[in-house]
């Protein structure tokens, strides 16, 4: 099984938790042509009233103003991975195992299967375990 394995930018941005929150933050982007693989949005457990967007990629001069201009920022605190492989059962496990086996922590992990591919973003805390990561990776 071949992975496809390619170092991304994740851009965060802060949102309020009401009706339209997100939209303010999406629309921008859109209206300047950013074409978006990966939106996760969540509320803030510690802050009341807020959330949080995480979005990739974003390319392009009208984009990253548009994004900048949105609040939106890169998260250098999340050294990010992306998979993209065939989809196949266990493929998550056999990812995370690799990992694991190799030592190295992950922060936090996003999947996806459509039809018969799948997308796994990792993100790694440390500049050392996201280092290691794509090479471990490479053995499945």
């Amino acid at each position: 099984m071949a992975l496809e394995i390619t170092q991304v930018e994740v851009w965060a941005a802060t949102i309020e938790d009401r009706p339209g929150g997100l939209d303010e933050k999406l629309d921008p982007l859109a209206k300047a042509g950013a074409n978006l693989e990966s939106v996760i949005a969540r509320r803030t457990p510690d802050k009341p009233g807020e959330g949080v967007v995480f979005v990739t990629p974003i390319e392009g001069d009208a984009a990253v103003e548009a994004a900048t201009a949105a609040g939106f920022a890169i998260a250098e605190s999340l050294r990010s991975l992306r998979v993209e492989a065939p989809d196949e059962a266990g493929l998550g496990a056999r990812i995370t195992g690799a990992l694991a086996s190799a030592g190295i922590n992950m922060s936090g992990i996003s999947a996806a299967a459509i039809g018969d591919r799948c997308v796994c973003y990792l993100a790694f805390d440390s500049p050392e375990d996201f280092a290691k990561a794509e090479d471990a990776l490479k053995s499945l």
